[in-house]
């Protein structure tokens, strides 16, 4: 006879000392302002996908294609997720299996260069990322890497360097998008450029895709023919990669993730990728992305008349970028300050920065999370005004114990998705 009164032990119950820091996380996500660009709230539908049974299933290959049996539901699931990004991006075709942004990107590496080809990207100090190609990743080990750069007078991207670049390298791909780079980016441009030296145009919209499909930012997708992007971010899913491509670059790409790079997909964050599709097809979503934008406009323009030196002046997307130069701080301290205060950025490296990376000039911070919780131009202003006075008191304790205490006031205003916080 089954017992029916049996009842499987919780997390708690089984391992107190994680659900302990679960409970933490929680409360720090709820009582925090996060400011760090590439970090967002899920929400409570997104996690519960991301935390389904589909963890369970193994499912090498693709929808209809797999050498597992019983994928009945799964291959639903992943023709669902990648049907709803498609339609979402208006791309002739998505991926949605690799396991974060940097797979993805490596799998257009093996689509389209072999090893020690020339590719190009945003150098890694100028605002790129590390998988664009530079030296300490794979992508610049395996590749011979020429990284482009911004100007020195306005920090905005050089697409007249570019174009030389091109033209003497030649590039089998070429790299556009970043990871603090706080204006539009031409897609066009690059379009351009790489129609002149016949190179694959590969465009890494992981931090803007949210802002892409919210109409407030430029599509690569005309102009590109291969799309990266992470899943979270500005997209608010779950930590995961997609890839969209041209009709004729479909098969190579499929192979390059699969059997190229990796096994089996993680078919739970399939399912949640599915549902952030599905929540970014939403109206509501197109005003949550202006929204981003909006917050980080004001939070630039309070943080400017405050005295703060931002790189190129102000944002056009959701990402703020800092040189603390003249405030006499490194980035590294005022991110800490800021973090014991209930502020939550990261240090970076700013364009032509003379300090090393791990100790740069520059702060990063960002406006997907708080404006998902809700907040608007009144706590920008706030915000802007709690960073100011960390900057003047950062060796202060007591001031800033009284500033972690008022953020935490103010956050419960505004509650965090997907979090269930007393």
């Amino acid at each position: 006879m089954t017992n029916t009164t049996w009842k499987e032990p919780t997390l708690a119950e089984v391992d107190p000392e994680i659900a302990a820091l679960v409970a933490k996380e929680e409360r720090y996500e709820q009582d925090t302002v996060r400011l760090i660009p590439s970090e967002n709230y899920a929400s409570r539908a997104v996690l519960e996908a991301s935390g389904s049974v589909f963890t369970n299933k193994y499912s090498e290959g693709y929808a209809r294609k797999r050498y597992y049996e019983g994928q009945a539901q799964v291959d639903l699931v992943e023709e669902l997720a990648a049907k709803r990004v498609a339609e979402l991006f208006g791309a002739d075709h998505a991926n949605v299996q690799p396991y974060s942004g940097s797979p993805a990107n490596l799998a257009v590496y093996l689509a389209f260069a072999k090893p020690n080809e020339t590719v190009m990207g945003l150098a890694l100090p100028s605002g790129g990322h590390l998988t664009h190609g530079w030296n300490v990743s794979i992508t610049g080990m395996f590749f011979k890497s020429v990284g482009y750069n911004v100007r020195r007078d306005n920090h905005l991207i050089d697409y007249d360097e570019v174009r030389q670049l091109a033209r003497e390298h030649r590039p089998r791909i070429l790299w556009c998008g970043a990871t603090a780079y706080p204006r539009i980016i031409d897609f066009a441009a690059f379009r351009s450029i790489a129609d002149e030296v016949g190179a694959i145009l590969a465009a890494d919209i992981a931090h803007i895709s949210g802002l892409v499909v919210g109409g407030v930012h430029p599509s690569p997708v005309p102009y590109a023919d291969v799309v990266t992007s992470t899943t979270h971010k500005t997209f608010r899913g779950p930590r995961g990669g997609m890839i969209m491509c041209k009709k004729e670059h479909a098969k190579i790409i499929d192979k390059s993730v699969f059997p190229g790079l990796q096994g089996g997909p993680h078919n739970h964050t399939t399912a949640a990728i599915a549902v952030a599709a599905h929540e970014a097809a939403q109206p509501s979503f197109k005003a949550y992305a202006q929204k981003i934008v909006d917050n980080a406009k004001v939070l630039a323009a309070e943080l400017t008349e405050r005295g703060f030196n931002l790189v190129t002046g102000g944002t056009d997307n959701h990402l703020i970028l800092i040189d603390l130069t003249s405030k006499n701080i490194p980035g590294k301290v005022f991110a800490k300050a800021l973090d014991r205060a209930g502020i939550v950025a990261n240090y970076n490296t700013v364009p032509f920065d003379p300090r090393k990376p791990f100790d740069p000039s520059g702060l990063r911070l960002g406006t997907p999370a708080v404006t998902s919780r809700g907040m608007g131009a009144p706590e920008m202003k706030r915000i802007a005004a709690w960073m100011d006075e960390v900057v003047r008191k950062v060796d202060d304790e007591a001031t800033i114990t009284r500033i972690a205490r008022e953020v935490a006031e103010a956050c419960r205003a505004f509650p965090a998705p997907g979090i269930a916080v007393q």
